[in-house]
C-alpha cells in the first residue's frame, strides 16, 4: 500500500510532544488537514484517516544518501531540513540544454536509485525556487522565474506564501488581502504598520524578492552552535530571551574552549508546525562573549519572528578566528572605552574558569544571589 495515494498522515504520541501531524499525503490534504495541527483534529476531518508513527532513523538515513547523491552534481548545496535543500545550478548549467533537463535527470535518478520521489523548483533565487517546489506534487518540476510571478504566484491564496503563518494570514484577510497578488500590490508601509518587520518581509516575498545566495557548508563543521526544543511552545518575546541566554552561555563557553571568536551569528527558529527560518548577521568585531551572542540572537529573532508559537530556538556561530588574533580597530575604538578594564577582564576570566571546572552557577554575582533569595 502506497500511503501517498490514500488519506494518510505521519503522527506521534502526544506525551512526547509529537501528537501533531508531521506529514500528510495529497489525499489527506484535500480534507483540509494541515501539517502541525493536532492529530485529533485531523481525525475529525477524516475519520478513515490512516496514521503511522514517524521513523526518524530512516528519515535521517534517506536524507544522508539523498544529500550524498546531490553532491555528486555540485558541492554548492544548502540543506535546510531533513527533506529539503537548495542547490546552486550555476556551475553545472553548461552540461544541460536547459535547467529543466538537468532537474529531470536529478529527479529521475533519485526515484530510480532510492525509490522515493522529489519535487524540484527552479528559479533565480531561493524564495521563488521554494515556492515553485510547493506547486503540484508529487514527482514534478516547476519553474517560477521573475517574469512568471504574476501568472503563477500572484493568484495563489495568501496562505500559500512562504512564511505566511496562520496568525499573519488572519491579519491580512482582515485587511482584505486574500491572494499573494493582493499583498504584492499593497502599500508596504501600510502592511508594516499592521505586521511590523514580518509584514515587510512578506511584502518582499510576495514580490519575489529573496536571497540568491546558497550557503553551502563543507562536510566538516565550520562553526559552533547549539539549539534546544522547548518543553512548551514559546508565544512571547519574554519567553524566548532566557532561552537565548542559556544558548549563548553554552556557545560562548565552547568558543572559548576552542580558543575562537565568531565573526557571524545565526539565529534559528522552528515553529509549532515545524517550519524553520534562520537569520544571520556579521558582527562588527569577532566575539565569544555570551552577552554579545545573546543580544545579537534576540535582535535577529525580533526581525523575523512571525508572532506564531515557537518550539525550537538555536544560535550558531561561523567565520571563526583565533581568539588571540589581533583585531582591526576603527576610529570609534579610540573613544571612551565601553569594554571592562583589565582588572574586570581578569575577574571575569577567573569566574568563567571556575564555572567551567565546577559546573554552571558555582560562582555568581552577589546581586544575583540577593534577587534569587528575594524570590524564594
Amino acid at each position: 500500500m502506497d500511503l501517498r495515494e490514500i488519506p494518510a498522515i505521519i503522527g506521534g504520541d502526544q506525551k512526547s510532544r509529537h501528537g501533531v501531524v508531521l506529514a500528510k499525503s495529497t489525499p489527506a490534504k484535500r480534507y483540509g488537514i494541515r501539517t502541525g495541527e493536532p492529530v485529533a483534529n485531523a481525525f475529525r476531518k477524516c475519520p478513515n484517516l490512516a496514521m503511522y508513527p514517524p521513523d526518524h532513523k530512516m528519515y535521517r538515513e534517506k536524507s544522508r544518501i539523498l544529500m550524498e547523491y546531490l553532491r555528486t552534481y555540485t558541492k554548492e548545496i544548502e540543506q535546510v531540513s531533513v527533506d529539503e535543500c537548495y542547490m546552486d545550478f550555476t556551475s553545472i548549467a553548461k552540461r544541460y540544454h536547459s535547467p529543466i533537463d538537468g532537474a529531470a535527470e536529478i529527479k529521475d535518478g533519485i526515484r530510480e536509485r532510492f525509490g522515493f520521489t522529489v519535487n524540484i523548483g527552479i528559479s533565480t533565487n531561493k524564495l521563488l525556487a521554494k515556492m515553485a517546489s510547493d506547486f503540484e506534487k508529487p514527482d514534478r518540476i516547476h519553474t517560477l522565474f521573475p517574469e512568471e510571478i504574476r501568472v503563477k504566484m500572484w493568484p495563489l491564496p495568501i496562505g500559500e506564501l512562504y512564511m505566511a503563518g496562520r496568525s499573519s494570514v488572519e491579519v491580512l484577510k482582515k485587511l482584505e488581502i486574500h491572494t499573494i497578488g493582493d499583498l504584492a500590490q499593497s502599500d508596504p508601509a501600510w502592511i508594516t504598520s499592521h505586521l511590523k518587520s514580518h509584514g515587510r518581509m512578506l511584502w518582499e516575498f510576495a514580490n519575489g524578492r529573496g536571497t540568491d545566495t546558497v550557503q553551502a557548508e563543507p562536510e566538516e563543521a565550520k562553526g559552533i552552535g547549539n539549539s534546544t526544543t522547548l518543553r512548551e511552545d514559546a508565544a512571547t518575546v519574554e519567553e524566548t530571551e532566557p532561552v537565548f541566554g542559556e544558548l549563548a552561555q553554552s556557545v560562548g563557553r565552547r568558543l572559548k574552549a576552542a580558543g575562537k571568536k565568531a565573526g557571524m551569528v545565526s539565529m534559528e527558529i522552528k515553529y509549532h508546525d515545524f517550519r524553520t527560518v534562520s537569520h544571520q548577521i556579521q558582527l562588527e568585531r569577532p566575539s565569544n562573549d555570551p552577552r554579545v551572542l545573546k543580544d545579537t540572537a534576540c535582535s535577529l529573532f525580533l526581525e523575523v519572528w512571525s508572532g506564531e508559537p515557537v518550539r525550537l530556538l538555536g544560535i550558531r556561530t561561523s567565520k571563526l578566528s583565533d581568539e588571540a588574533e589581533p583585531e582591526q580597530l576603527s576610529i570609534f575604538d579610540f573613544q571612551a572605552p565601553a569594554e571592562p578594564d583589565e582588572k574586570h577582564k581578569r575577574l571575569k576570566a577567573t569566574v568563567d574558569e571556575l564555572n567551567a571546572r565546577f559546573g554552571k552557577g558555582a560562582v555568581v554575582k552577589a546581586s544575583l544571589m540577593r534577587k534569587k533569595q528575594e524570590h524564594e
